[in-house]
């Protein structure tokens, strides 16, 4: 909030003000500038947050207003329904619910684990869809990009409900937002766990000259290695276990969902997946080379193999996610033509 030249603090206009600007010092001089705190209250009515303009008005007050409220619930069809056409809006962006909510439709709502899902909209008075969340516990809640003050209300929402929280992931900004907002609501500390990138590919670049060997769609004979592999690459990214590693395997070998790179003599020595094509993106993920055999070029020829697939499929969108903190990956995606969308945060939340 910025005060012009001829402002003058009268009491009258400070008791108008909101508590948190009424405890500043005195509001003197040309030109004063109040700055809220880190925090400021939100009004719940509308969940703005609250300035000299904006106080926590009545409900008449805030009547024809224009307020977005969370739509809550454990029913997946139904968050499909009132969903979908935001998802599909931006399928860039919208990856991860887009190909989440298609795989629990498919394979059955504790597909990631035995609690139960939270699916959630932020609808306007209209029904209009503003951002969704999910939840598949004991996954991280994750988030389409939000505006502050409806992260701290959602924050407000969840701690209200006694929703457990362990870790956020998000477009960065709403990550940041929501993980300044939950511990205030519930005392928990807010951990920096990973930062990523999505990855759009813009002219695929295939590697020249490549290493020796091929590629070829996994099949079941591979179904062994596919489910070592993918206890590797968990262990070796970091990541929370979200499937049995035989689950995993057989649901990516039913649609040709992996790729190998082998050896002249047959011996795979890389692979790439790709998650099924909804709404013209597909998603390349994961990848992965043993230790010992980094470093020739494997990831980088079957990767680019699944790019290539996914394209001649018909994928409009080819999308990745790389670990901001390996420079090596990014620097290999963005040779194969892959151009950086939207920079993604993952916060842990400790006791």
């Amino acid at each position: 909030m910025r005060f012009g030249p001829g402002w003058k603090a009268d009491p009258s206009i400070r008791r108008a003000l909101p508590a948190y600007l009424r405890e500043a010092p005195a509001l003197t001089g040309r030109g004063w500038t109040a700055r809220p705190t880190r925090h400021p209250p939100v009004c719940r009515p509308c969940r703005r947050t609250e300035n000299r303009f904006h106080g926590r008005q009545s409900d008449r007050d805030h009547a024809g207003m224009d307020l977005a409220a969370w739509h809550l619930t454990h029913d997946l069809d139904d968050f499909l329904t009132r969903g979908t056409g935001f998802l599909r809006s931006r399928p860039a962006l919208h990856t991860v619910p887009l190909t989440v909510t298609d795989m629990l439709r498919r394979q059955g709502l504790h597909v990631y684990g035995d609690g139960a899902p939270l699916f959630g909209t932020l609808e306007d008075a209209r029904g209009g869809v503003r951002a969704v969340l999910f939840h598949t516990p004991p996954q991280a809640l994750s988030l389409t990009p939000l505006a502050a003050q409806d992260a701290m209300a959602l924050a407000e929402r969840l701690a209200d409900l006694r929703h457990p929280v362990t870790r956020i992931s998000a477009e960065r900004d709403t990550a940041e937002a929501f993980a300044d907002a939950w511990p205030l609501r519930t005392g928990v500390t807010a951990v920096l766990d990973a930062r990523q990138r999505l990855y759009r590919l813009v002219e695929l670049a295939v590697p020249e000259p490549p290493p020796a060997g091929r590629a070829r769609v996994a099949g079941p004979g591979d179904r062994e290695l596919l489910m070592r592999w993918h206890d590797e690459f968990v262990v070796a990214a970091g990541l929370r276990m979200g499937r049995e590693p035989g689950e995993w395997a057989d649901a990516r070998l039913a649609y040709g969902g992996i790729t190998l790179w082998e050896a002249p003599d047959g011996t795979p020595v890389s692979m790439a997946g790709a998650t099924p094509e909804i709404a013209g993106q597909v998603r390349v993920a994961p990848v992965y080379t043993p230790a010992h055999l980094r470093g020739r070029g494997y990831a980088g020829a079957v990767t680019a193999e699944v790019s290539r697939a996914a394209l001649e499929r018909g994928a409009t969108e080819v999308l990745l996610f790389t670990d901001l903190a390996n420079p090596t990956s990014n620097a290999l995606y963005q040779r194969l033509g892959y151009r950086g969308v939207a920079d993604f945060a993952t916060y842990a939340f400790e006791d």
